[in-house]
């Protein structure tokens, strides 16, 4: 009973239907060697061609589309870039508190849309820095780290971190 019980889990139902089994198996398979003696692994579509070890078989034309990409970033590298997106973060949280609480006092219009336009660049500077430091440094870790590091330096909210330029 156990012999047959294994057996049926190695079939589908319906295995044993014959408007399944096809009459002519050249027809279903255009590839296939007419070779008796080819193995098995020899029945390749059309284009095909076998490329090195004997059963793997590849397409002319995947030589072209492969490749290697970028190398991988090492996880110090992506556990550094975790912590600096944080610190860009705070930043950007920062300046925009910043730009909320200052006011310019003046009733200029111009001075106003300058002041207005300046806080947004000072809010949008961090995240951009960031943003363009990854895309600019491309597979380079060590340069990208180094632009980073300085973004930390030079985009410190000081108004902030110094209390100045509160409204009172």
């Amino acid at each position: 009973m156990a012999a047959a019980r294994d057996d049926d889990a190695l079939n589908w139902a319906g295995d044993d239907d014959p408007t399944l089994v096809a009459k002519d198996a050249d027809a279903l398979a255009p590839g296939r060697s007419t070779d008796p003696e080819a193995p098995a692994g020899a029945e390749l579509p059309s284009g095909w061609t076998p490329v090195g070890e004997p059963g793997r078989v590849t397409h002319p034309d995947a030589a072209a589309d492969t490749d290697d990409g970028p190398a991988q970033t090492s996880s110090a590298t992506l556990i550094t870039l975790g912590v600096l997106g944080g610190i860009y973060l705070i930043y950007t949280i920062g300046w925009a508190v910043v730009a909320t609480r200052m006011s310019t006092g003046s009733m200029d219009p111009v001075a106003q849309f300058m002041f207005v336009l300046g806080t947004w660049l000072a809010i949008l500077a961090v995240p951009l820095w960031f943003a363009v430091t990854l895309w600019l440094t491309g597979g380079r870790p060590r340069r990208r780290l180094l632009w980073l590091f300085a973004g930390v330096v030079l985009l410190v909210p000081l108004p902030f971190l110094l209390g100045t330029g509160v409204a009172s």
